[in-house]
């Protein structure tokens, strides 16, 4: 610890005697300053020890004595030596009484003990403490190292936790914690998740100290590039001292550096898992099942899931209402099961920040996935994003908590912004559960589904959703729209010369499934002038109104065209 009052006054060779002031004798002392200045105030930093010969003082007024105390005291001041038998013989009584009255420390020195020689031994105190806090660092240096190498980052947060006389914790990518020292620490690490999840929001390297009533937390961020891949948190009684700090800062680095290895290692597997996934798409498992090893082996070995995620382009057509109209209860909702919590969340919100919302899809679904011990298959197809996850596991559930903050997010600014098609949004399609052999065929639902979201404007659409709603609002397609008003013109233009009304007998035909009675019932004619405006129908667009096929892409037709007019 640094120099003190008392280890000055206990040094035999300055021979100095406390006067007043000895509950206050473990006050640190910074340095030891000579200074005659009748207010030496303004050159102050704080927890000097001042030494005087009262040169310039009034050292016998007790006025004059009580406003310079305080105002040594509310500088920081810890200590006032006065050397005696200078100008005066001992310590005026004055300045004794001001110095009782506010609790200085008031330490007499001889004189034969020269000001120099107190500045010398503080000099020296405080070089020889920060030699042994360079000293310890170096020893908490080489044993988290050690723990780091043979313990991973579990061994290097309990070294750490005990050099600190505290506990440690990791924090990965989203806020949640990855693992803390000493176990009883858990519970308090997740109490500053908040604190974490808001450190992130800021550029690394970031800190911040987060008080509470038990004890000092401070948050770092880990990771040499913008965004921070982890953090770590390390609670203390009190503030750290140098060796404290050097061990602390030694856990930075070493954590830092393995999440780069991690990064680099990541890369090699991304390579595999792309290798795996073209087998497993070509339709060879054996194959793929060799190359996944033990890396991903255990991922084919279940049911799981493909996730196909792509960033919409403006281009893309999303008609939310045609869905709702339809009463589509699928939606992403921002409660229940799959609501996504305050760390997808905050991803969400980073991602957009960036512009880059697979790469905040990535880091969701990955920590969810070391959470819970799952393998998880994460491979850029293109300009698509392919996830091979396990079927009803955490990255399925990630993927729908991500989705529901998309869908909050976008319904913040408004269904007619999502509506419009903006650049930059997320969709993603899910397969249904399949193995190894359906590999191909799951990577072709996920497409579908992956188009039906981006059509209906949804962030998150499952491939078992698209045989549960109706055919219906996929004609709201602009190619679907054309076709129809080209195969329906010729109709239109028959009945704006007043000839008949075509379209609506066809509609009422075809509604009636073909019943000449019923259809003309409906229409209010005789079923043989029915039966000769479908003759006229036939002979206008030039097919047959027996082929089922072209009663199919009528019937369609006039939805697509009586949907588009409403």
């Amino acid at each position: 610890m640094p120099p003190t009052l008392a280890s000055l006054v206990h040094h035999s060779a300055l021979k100095l005697t406390v006067r007043a002031g000895e509950e206050r004798l473990d006050a640190p002392v910074r340095w030891a300053h000579a200074s005659e200045l009748a207010d030496p105030v303004p050159y102050m930093e704080g927890g000097e020890l001042l030494l005087i010969t009262a040169l310039k003082l009034d050292a016998e007024d007790p006025d004059a004595m009580r406003r310079y105390v305080k105002r040594l005291a509310g500088a920081g001041v810890v200590g006032l030596g006065f050397a005696v038998g200078v100008h005066y013989p001992d310590i005026p009584r004055a300045l004794l009484d001001a110095a009782t009255d506010a609790g200085l420390p008031l330490i007499e020195v001889p004189r034969r003990t020269p000001f120099l020689a107190i500045s010398k031994a503080v000099s020296a105190a405080i070089a020889a403490e920060q030699y042994r806090a360079v000293t310890a660092g170096f020893a908490a240096q080489r044993e988290l190292t050690k723990q780091a190498l043979n313990g991973g980052p579990e061994g290097l947060l309990l070294a750490l936790a005990g050099q600190v006389d505290g506990w440690a914790a990791l924090y990965d990518a989203s806020g949640a914690v990855v693992a803390a020292a000493p176990e009883w620490a858990n519970r308090r690490a997740a109490r500053v998740t908040a604190d974490v999840e808001r450190l992130r929001e800021r550029p690394a390297p970031a800190s911040s100290v987060v008080a509470g009533a038990e004890d000092r937390v401070e948050l770092h961020s880990l990771g040499t590039g913008r965004r921070p891949r982890a953090a770590l948190a390390v609670g203390t009684e009190s503030t750290l001292g140098t060796a404290e700090r050097y061990a602390v800062h030694s856990a930075i680095a070493l954590l830092t550096l393995t999440t780069e290895r991690s990064r680099s290692l990541h890369a090699a597997e991304q390579r595999i898992g792309a290798a795996v996934l073209r087998m497993l798409l070509a339709g060879e498992p054996d194959h793929a099942r060799t190359v996944a090893g033990e890396l991903y082996g255990g991922l084919l070995d279940a049911p799981f899931r493909l996730v196909v995620a792509q960033v919409a382009s403006a281009s893309a057509a999303r008609v939310r209402a045609g869905a709702e109209d339809n009463g589509d209860a699928n939606g992403a909702a921002d409660t229940g099961p799959n609501a996504a919590s305050a760390a997808v969340r905050a991803a969400v919100a980073d991602a957009s920040g960036n512009g880059d919302p697979l790469a905040g899809l990535v880091d969701v679904v990955e920590a969810a996935a070391a959470r819970s011990g799952e393998a998880l298959l994460v491979v850029p197809y293109g300009e698509r994003l392919v996830l091979l996850v396990v079927d009803g596991g955490a990255g399925v559930r990630a993927c729908a908590e991500y989705a529901a903050a998309l869908e909050a997010g976008r319904g913040a600014t408004g269904r007619e912004a999502t509506a419009s098609g903006e650049e930059g949004e997320l969709v993603m399609g899910l397969s249904a559960p399949a193995g190894p052999i359906a590999a191909a065929t799951a990577y072709k639902q996920a497409e579908q589904a992956l188009s039906v979201a981006r059509r209906r404007g949804r962030a998150l659409v499952e491939h078992e959703e698209l045989a549960a709603g109706s055919v219906l609002p996929l004609l709201a397609d602009d190619a679907v729209r054309a076709f129809a008003d080209g195969l329906l013109r010729a109709l239109h233009e028959h009945d704006a010369t007043g000839r008949g009304d075509l379209v609506a007998s066809l509609r009422a035909w075809l509604s009636r499934h073909g019943q000449w009675d019923a259809a003309a019932a409906d229409l209010g004619v005789h079923r043989h002038t029915l039966r000769y405006r479908m003759r006229r129908v036939e002979e206008i667009l030039g097919r047959s109104l027996d082929d089922p096929d072209v009663r199919m892409e009528l019937w369609l037709s006039l939805k697509a065209t009586s949907t588009a007019s409403d």
